[in-house]
């Protein structure tokens, strides 16, 4: 069969048809709410690596400095006597979650990002039809820390994230559930330096819980004020309030 002068003259190419040999772009993925994925692990090596993780210095003063002292003030006689913090738990409500499952998505991903921990999903208890929620729809999200992601994370609440706090007073010391166990409201995420402002979609809040083996209300405010929990003083204006819930950055 002839060749007309069109494909003799035109150059030859290696271009493949659809479907041979044919290879996918490789881009930047997705992630909830259509916001792209930044790569956020350092191009080299980390200074510290095959290194050991260093102990918790919040541990370690509250085992040179804050136990000598409890001991003291409060008479105990056995060290085992003296409270120590058992856990904290980060609890997040997201209402919006019922229309809008993304939403509870995101802030999965900004929980885990603030504690280093990945959250537990919270499905719904029981359906209530006036709100349009169904048995076992997820509706929240919560993390439980212990051991040193516990210290590390109350280390960093009370030195970076408290500071950041808007027209911060101190926090209220009768929000105590009358066994040794603290709870705060915060108002906004934002408090926290490993949020990016602008990749967040919503502003929420966030319940944090401080479960000590106290067992009593005094003895655990003297250890959390000893740890360095900002607590006014219940004597001055706005001291009597009740509740724990502090404002946002």
């Amino acid at each position: 069969m002839a060749t007309t002068e069109k494909e003799r003259a035109a150059p030859p190419t290696d271009k493949k048809p659809k479907g041979e040999g044919a290879t996918r772009k490789k881009g930047k993925g997705k992630g909830a709410g259509g916001r792209e994925l930044v790569d956020i692990l350092p191009s080299e090596p980390h200074a510290g690596i095959g290194r050991p993780v260093p102990a918790p210095r919040l541990r370690d003063f509250y085992r040179g400095t804050v136990k000598p002292k409890l001991m003291t003030d409060f008479g105990f006689q056995n060290a085992h006597q003296v409270p120590t913090l058992r856990k904290i738990v980060i609890n997040v409500g997201v209402g919006e979650a019922i229309k809008q499952p993304k939403a509870l998505d995101r802030v999965v991903d900004e929980l885990a990002v603030i504690t280093g921990q990945r959250p537990a999903r919270k499905r719904a208890k029981k359906s209530i039809a006036n709100f349009g929620l169904r048995e076992g729809q997820e509706i929240g999200a919560a993390v439980t820390l212990r051991g040193a992601r516990m210290w590390e994370f109350l280390d960093r609440f009370i030195s970076v994230a408290i500071p950041r706090i808007r027209d911060f007073r101190g926090l209220s010391p009768r929000a105590f559930d009358g066994r040794g166990n603290y709870s705060l409201g915060l108002k906004e995420q934002l408090i926290f330096p490993e949020i990016n402002y602008d990749m967040v979609d919503q502003v929420h809040g966030m319940d944090v819980t401080f479960v000590t083996t106290a067992g009593r209300d005094d003895l655990a405010l003297a250890l959390l004020r000893g740890l360095g929990m900002p607590f006014r003083d219940a004597a001055a204006p706005g001291g009597a309030r009740r509740g724990g819930a502090v404002g946002g950055a």
